[in-house]
């Protein structure tokens, strides 16, 4: 049985949070928003039912990351998912189809999970809010179709094996911080 994503959080990066006293303490009201590095990558657009997200994904410093969350995104995986994990003044996490932290991505020709290797790079980390990174399961390469948004500067995912950015929140950022549970993408794709 997968273990539901960013569980090494749960039971150990969450614990640490608390002990840092990082969770309410560290919520900002709004974060600002990132600077766009037109070079590093495309541009998703994410309507949400808080409002739209522009996403920039990092394809030069993560490109397995990267390339697997754009194919899902043309692939129109993500519309009508909910974001099913809410960790205030930590993460909002979604893409899971069963909507419960346990799913990932079918291929239609394997009818397996796709996962992808655990990607990181020195130059990407979990230094701010608005970072955007896959969520995994204990097994480092486990990561499939499920993703979080940092809600606030969270460095200790960065410890080893840590997980993969692989992307920044570039514009509606104050729409990241009003989401929770249950609130859904309702469409996402590749701004052209």
């Amino acid at each position: 049985m997968r273990v539901g994503a960013l569980a090494g959080v749960c039971t150990i990066a969450l614990s640490a949070v608390l002990l840092l006293g990082a969770c309410e303490s560290q919520k900002p009201a709004s974060a600002p928003e990132a600077a766009v590095d037109t070079s590093a990558g495309p541009i998703v657009d994410m309507k949400t039912t808080q409002g739209d997200v522009k996403i920039q994904v990092d394809k030069r410093d993560a490109p397995i990351t990267s390339n697997n969350f754009l194919d899902l995104v043309d692939k129109h995986f993500y519309d009508g998912l909910t974001f099913h994990r809410y960790e205030p003044g930590f993460v909002i996490q979604g893409g899971d189809p069963n909507g419960n932290g346990t799913g990932g991505y079918l291929d239609p020709q394997t009818h397996r999970e796709r996962t992808i290797p655990l990607e990181k790079s020195p130059n990407l980390n979990h230094g701010a809010a608005g970072v955007v990174a896959m969520a995994r399961s204990n097994n480092p390469d486990s990561a499939s179709s499920q993703f979080y948004i940092t809600l606030a500067p969270a460095p200790f995912l960065d410890q080893p094996p840590g997980y993969a950015v692989f992307g920044k929140v570039v514009s509606g950022m104050d729409s990241v911080m009003k989401l929770r549970a249950g609130d859904k993408i309702v469409a996402a794709s590749v701004e052209k």
